[in-house]
């Protein structure tokens, strides 16, 4: 799997090429789906199966501030494409100067001249070029023109079709089995542990302070069990996505996790959390000796769900 951030980046030996385009936040099963039609073809074909994404969700520059929140980095998703196949990603800066493309330029200059694509496979609602003027009907009379064949992939399912908008939901609400489901894989946070208040330490359940890009989907504030991933290696854990209720009145949720029979230093490191399993809401308590309690509690369930 190769990631490129520019068609000036592209070898000559990739091309011809066969692609998909699209954000593909989640890379879920629905869009698996699509990818497994773009492998395909490209091994009928002889071509190289690719996907042209973004840098950020594309209304982070056409409607500042109405952008969703995003459930996997551009790294994730790179990571499930080669998984299904997927040999080389296209990752573009969505900017103005890619907003203004008209879609025959999108065409000709991403499509034609920065990948000789054979054939491009996208959904049944796909829309491209400055103000969405480009629709699959666009696309195939420009492949037309262009020499490239044009796959319309229709997603069966209506209102119980898997999304990205709906997994944002779910992740909002808590639902991290159901996302999971969805996903085909658990819902994964990226951050650097960095320091905080020393608090769980002292308490004698030693926590690491996730950072995490604020473009983030966060879970509902509770508590979960799951894993994380340090330099190769995973373990079992339980993560505190909340405010600190018994101790402090944030206005901004941190994410803490303790790493089950760990005791060693992370602080610096990125690491990931997969969030597995939903333990309970965030409760305040009356102070430090009940708050243990219900943390030894969540200890003990967390290693039956995760079995170990």
């Amino acid at each position: 799997m190769n990631i490129y951030r520019s068609t000036d980046d592209i070898p000559p030996g990739i091309k011809p090429t066969a692609v998909t385009i699209g954000v593909f936040d989640g890379v879920h099963k629905g869009h698996q789906m699509l990818i497994r039609r773009v492998v395909e073809l490209a091994r009928e074909t002889g071509a190289t199966p690719g996907v042209v994404t973004f840098d950020r969700h594309p209304l982070e520059v056409v409607a500042p501030g109405k952008e969703p929140a995003m459930i996997s980095t551009v790294e994730q998703r790179a990571e499930v494409l080669g998984g299904l196949g997927i040999e080389f990603v296209l990752v573009l800066t969505f900017d103005e100067q890619l907003r203004m493309l008209e879609p025959h330029e999108f065409v000709r200059q991403i499509l034609v001249d920065g990948l000789g694509v054979t054939h491009v496979v996208v959904g049944s609602n796909f829309r491209f070029g400055y103000h969405h003027a480009g629709t699959v009907a666009t696309l195939h009379d420009l492949g037309a023109f262009e020499g490239f064949g044009v796959d319309i992939f229709s997603l069966l399912g209506g209102q119980d079709a898997i999304s990205s908008t709906l997994i944002r939901r779910q992740i909002a609400g808590g639902e991290v089995e159901v996302v999971a489901e969805e996903l085909g894989r658990p819902f994964r946070l990226e951050g650097e542990v960095v320091r905080g208040a020393g608090r769980g330490k002292g308490l004698g359940v030693p926590t690491a302070n996730l950072q995490i890009s604020a473009r983030m989907a966060l879970p509902k504030l509770g508590v979960y069990a799951g894993w994380l991933t340090a330099a190769g290696r995973r373990r079992p854990a339980v993560v505190n996505v909340g405010l600190n209720p018994t101790f402090e009145d944030r206005s901004d949720p941190v994410v803490e996790v303790h790493v089950l029979d760990f005791d060693g230093d992370l602080y610096g490191k990125t690491v990931a959390i997969e969030f597995t399993h939903r333990l309970r809401d965030e409760l305040k308590f009356d102070g430090p000796d009940p708050l243990v309690e219900q943390i030894r509690a969540d200890i003990a369930q967390a290693r039956a769900l995760l079995g170990v």
